[in-house]
């Protein structure tokens, strides 16, 4: 718990008159009437009010058009978390659910999937830490840029796959805090200290230990693209490779959006992705200025791109429009969430999604990232998007709920 020192001020006290006395010299100012310090004040500890409850009960009839949502386009999904599921407990309280879910097949009807999920499951509404119910929605999706696997003046930009000296950092057995962080290092004589950031790791240049994939054409799609974590690079010949989020260097996200608002530069309606590649387009001297206040950097490794989309943090294929990102801390990967928010021309958005990625910068209860699928018409979604909304876990009805992991206090 932090606890605020009140530091005691040091007061002057008068001089108390005496009897007469004899004649003294006069006294020197180290002499003078002294300094008496006030009696120490104690420490004053603040009321810490605790966190609200992150999961409260909920009924079917709280979910916004719950009842004309298309459950069953978020079926897939749920199998594809089924199989996946990796956290013990989390599995643990899936098992029997899973089980019924698979031997109701592969693709029942609407209704079955409604009723199956009425049935076993609980909704759970997400509460914030300050017992209010909306939060942040963003969104991201697979971009599309271009690049080639030789390079050259045009193609400079290079697609690192993970470096040799890259070091992941797993403290959880003996600080259990650190289970859902991002901990990456590097070996500098005795000690492990924190890997490159991006501005040091461009600066490295080829002495940087790590496989160049692809080089890609433009910094700034590139840089988008290490935002989404996944995206394609099309070819001179006209083909396509997918790459995936493979690691990254253990820096936390922070905006260029942000960095731009702060300095004046954009407003906040205008720092959308489209806002800020056309600053860039205006600014190219300052690029890498703004591309370096961003000190996260994501290395890559090499995917199919036939049949499904990219996958995320649990594994499998995230289904456009049916899979979020969110906050390990308080959902966990593979769980079924209804979200209900509203795009900023006022459409609603209120369905069935799954829990299936994670990003640095999704960090909150009430808090995700919409996966809106492939190209330019969803990047042109997801670039816009900055909404409140409501978020429901569903949770089978016999399991204890999900734990929650809160936020170490500075100082605590």
């Amino acid at each position: 718990m932090k606890r605020i020192w009140i530091l005691a001020g040091w007061f002057l006290a008068g001089c108390v008159s005496q009897p007469p006395a004899p004649p003294a010299p006069e006294p020197t100012p180290a002499q003078s009437c002294p300094v008496c310090p006030a009696a120490p004040v104690a420490p004053v500890t603040p009321e810490v009010t605790p966190p609200a409850p992150a999961y409260a009960p909920a009924a079917w009839s709280d979910l916004p058009d719950w009842q004309r949502d298309r459950v069953e386009d978020a079926w897939p999904g749920l199998l594809a978390s089924c199989r996946a599921i990796r956290q013990p407990e989390v599995k643990a309280a899936w098992a029997a659910t899973c089980e019924a879910a698979r031997a109701l097949g592969e693709k029942p009807a609407g209704p079955a999937v409604r009723n199956f999920l009425e049935t076993h499951l609980q909704p759970l509404a997400l509460s914030n830490a300050d017992a209010s119910r909306e939060g942040l929605v963003t969104g991201y999706y697979e971009p599309l840029i271009k690049g080639s696997r030789w390079k050259s003046a045009k193609n400079a930009v290079p697609v690192h796959a993970v470096p040799d000296d890259l070091l992941q950092l797993d403290l959880a057995e003996v600080y259990p805090d650190t289970r859902h962080m991002r901990l990456r290092g590097r070996v500098e004589g005795r000690k492990v200290v924190p890997y490159w950031s991006r501005a040091q790791i461009e600066a490295r240049g080829d002495a940087l230990p790590a496989r160049v994939l692809l080089w890609a054409q433009d910094p700034v799609e590139f840089f988008f693209l290490q935002v989404q974590g996944s995206g394609q690079v099309e070819l001179a010949d006209g083909s396509r490779v997918r790459i995936a989020y493979a690691d990254q260097n253990g820096h936390p996200y922070k905006s260029i959006g942000r960095w731009l608002i702060d300095r004046g530069e954009l407003t906040l309606a205008q720092a959308s992705m489209q806002g800020i590649q056309k600053w860039a387009q205006a600014n190219p001297a300052r690029l890498k200025e703004l591309l370096d206040t961003n000190p996260s950097y994501v290395f890559f490794r090499e995917e199919a791109t036939q049949g499904e989309g990219p996958k995320g943090s649990l594994g499998v294929p995230l289904a456009a429009g049916r899979a979020i990102a969110v906050d390990l801390r308080t959902v966990p990967l593979g769980a079924p969430v209804f979200i209900s928010f509203a795009m900023p021309d006022g459409k609603p958005v209120r369905r069935l999604v799954m829990a299936q990625d994670t990003g640095g910068a999704i960090r909150g209860r009430v808090r995700a990232d919409f996966f809106w699928g492939f190209g330019a018409e969803a990047g042109r979604l997801a670039g816009q998007m900055r909404q409140q909304g409501r978020m429901w876990v569903l949770w089978p009805k016999d399991a204890p709920p999900p734990v929650v992991v809160e936020p170490a206090r500075p100082g605590a």
